[in-house]
């Protein structure tokens, strides 16, 4: 329980719902547990044996009373108590199952608010779907224990110190003879809840690695049709699954044993009920009611004693849920934003120095001693051959990463001592890949500025990417659905929105990184003719292979296995010997020839 004792933050939030829970757990109870002594008396009075009740509560409901009468009472009195127990048994469901589901949304908030605080780098090591499975299925096994499992524990307990109570006030030797078998119950369950535990994290973590390989598989279904092998990734899935239904079976096994048992453990205590409770009523000790009441309330204990072990294969789940959950709350990022509370706006001067780069993961050195200014409103021209370390070097000045060696100053400050938050929201990037989102086209827009843009806004921001004709040319124009990562759309206009996106913040520094490649050389020209424009007296930088869209920097720079090997204007540039003259030269050739 060490683990999920760290649930006890959300049960004081809701500690209300949890004590009126509590509250009607022990009044249903109560009057599921009192029918039994009416029973007891109609018993009695069939068999001749009945006697003068020392419960002053029954005293008085039967003064008088005796004959039919006493049966036409237990009856209603049967009755009324079966109504109040429902009445009580809902509310105790409407406070304990909701308390579970404000906990579960709660929870999957926290988590989701602690994965946009993870660094880049996090994601590069986990998968998708294992973080898609601990947010749904292993908060969901956790409600199973703040929701279920509470209120059928505490069902249980309570059920079994008002029924022990009553039985112990009746026949102490009865009692204990009736529930020796509990016992031997509780070693079983120790036992058992060992291997249910162990079954249960191998189950979630098979069923991450089936979430992740359907993913994939959705998000890359195109190019699996495109390729002819839907058949084998069908293959490939089923044997994911036959590995999850294995493990999964081998959990049922194990859950499957507690029913058996404890009901096997309760069949054995109302046989000793008879048995015993015969040889009693034969020496006189006790009458025939005493009987057919301590029947009644084994086979009232049986249903929460049965619940006693899937109670606690929910508890081991959760447990292992949770352990899954914490590795990744406990899971600090790396980059955090160091003045919150200090207001940071870019003027736009940017200064690498010396600044190296190796990726973690692969131990791979993407920029070495790369040293250069760009002053306020001047425009950068990043080109070089893939691999060269161009979207490193974007990555690292909107700090996804740290940098190894070196320093990035902002204005002169240290770019891992401003206010990270303020800083990229005075920043229009556009990345190479392209992530649009299952929502209109406005809204996709728009996105950056948190929907506080006007429809003017938008439009403005549509027609400088030059994708406002596009746009127009849809049904539903601007309330047209793109579907999952703007699939509907073409690579162009996806791109183009993209721009749109990031020019609508109207940033003090846009970065577009290859973000040009999809449109051809009419748009790209419109585009670029809008951007001089609106980003004048801005900074800006463009990252492209194609030199075209580097012709209005005012420095070109020149990447190679992560270093700089040229620097200067595009007419400097292309005078040269080096890398951009020959690539000018190719793609300047190839337009002619066009």
């Amino acid at each position: 329980m060490k683990t999920l004792w760290k649930l006890n933050t959300y049960f004081k939030r809701y500690k209300k719902y949890l004590f009126l829970g509590l509250v009607f757990v022990t009044l249903s109870n109560f009057f599921s547990v009192y029918q039994s002594r009416f029973v007891g008396l109609i018993t009695d009075l069939a068999a001749g044996t009945m006697q003068e009740n020392p419960n002053r509560i029954l005293q008085w409901i039967f003064e008088g009373a005796s004959g039919p009468r006493v049966v036409i009472i237990s009856a209603l009195c049967i009755f009324v108590l079966a109504l109040l127990k429902g009445f009580f048994m809902f509310y105790m469901r409407q406070t304990i199952i909701v308390m579970s589901r404000h906990i579960e949304y709660d929870q999957k908030n926290d988590i989701f608010a602690h994965y946009q605080k993870l660094s880049t780098s996090f994601y590069k090591k986990h998968s998708t779907g294992d973080l898609m499975t601990r947010i749904s299925e292993d908060v969901s096994k956790v409600r199973n224990y703040t929701g279920p499992a509470i209120m059928y524990f505490a069902n249980l307990l309570v059920m079994f110190v008002i029924t022990l109570t009553i039985m112990l006030g009746i026949d102490v030797k009865l009692t204990l003879i009736v529930l020796s078998p509990l016992p031997v119950m509780a070693i079983l369950i120790y036992y058992i809840n060992r291997s249910i535990l162990k079954r249960s994290g191998i189950v979630q973590a098979r069923l991450s690695a089936l979430s992740t390989f359907a993913q994939e598989a959705f998000s890359g279904i195109r190019v699996l049709k495109s390729f002819g092998i839907t058949e084998a990734f069908s293959d490939k899935f089923a044997a994911e699954t036959e590995s999850y239904k294995k493990v999964n079976l081998q959990l049922v096994k194990m859950d499957a044993l507690f029913f058996p048992v404890i009901l096997l453990l309760i069949g054995l205590s109302t046989t000793l009920t008879i048995y015993v409770g015969g040889i009693e009523v034969q020496e006189g000790r006790i009458s025939p009611g005493v009987i057919a009441e301590f029947i009644m309330y084994v086979n009232m204990l049986t249903w929460p004693t049965a619940t006693l072990g899937w109670v606690t294969s929910i508890v081991q789940q959760a447990k292992a849920s949770q352990m899954r959950i914490d590795e990744f709350l406990q899971t600090d990022p790396e980059i955090t934003n160091p003045n919150p509370n200090e207001p940071f706006v870019p003027k736009g001067e940017i200064r690498f120095k010396n600044v190296d780069f190796t990726y973690e993961q692969t131990g791979i050195t993407a920029l070495k001693n790369i040293d250069f200014v760009l002053k306020p409103g001047q425009r950068l021209g990043i080109t070089g051959r893939t691999g060269s370390g161009k979207t490193t070097l974007t990555q690292l000045l909107l700090r996804m990463f740290d940098v190894t060696g070196g320093q990035i100053l902002i204005d002169g400050q240290p770019i891992d001592r401003i206010n990270l938050d303020d800083y990229r929201r005075h920043i229009g990037y556009v990345p190479q890949e392209i992530q649009l989102f299952s929502d209109s086209i406005a809204h996709n827009i728009m996105f950056g500025t948190q929907d506080h843009a006007t429809e003017q806004d938008i439009r403005k921001a549509a027609e400088l990417a030059g994708v406002l004709h596009n746009i127009e040319a849809f049904p539903n124009k601007f309330d047209t659905l793109i579907g999952e990562r703007g699939i509907k759309l073409s690579g162009g206009q996806k791109q183009r929105i993209s721009i749109a996106r990031a020019l609508i913040k109207n940033p003090e520094i846009l970065i577009l990184d290859d973000c040009l490649s999809a449109v051809d050389a009419e748009t790209e020209d419109i585009i670029l003719a809008n951007l001089d424009g609106m980003m004048k007296g801005r900074t800006s930088i463009f990252v492209s292979h194609r030199v075209s869209a580097l012709r209005k920097a005012d420095i070109v720079m020149v990447l190679d296995q992560g270093q700089i090997v040229q620097t200067g204007t595009p007419e400097e540039l292309r005078v040269a010997d080096g890398y951009y003259r020959e690539i000018f030269n190719k793609q300047m050739g190839q337009a002619n020839l066009v």
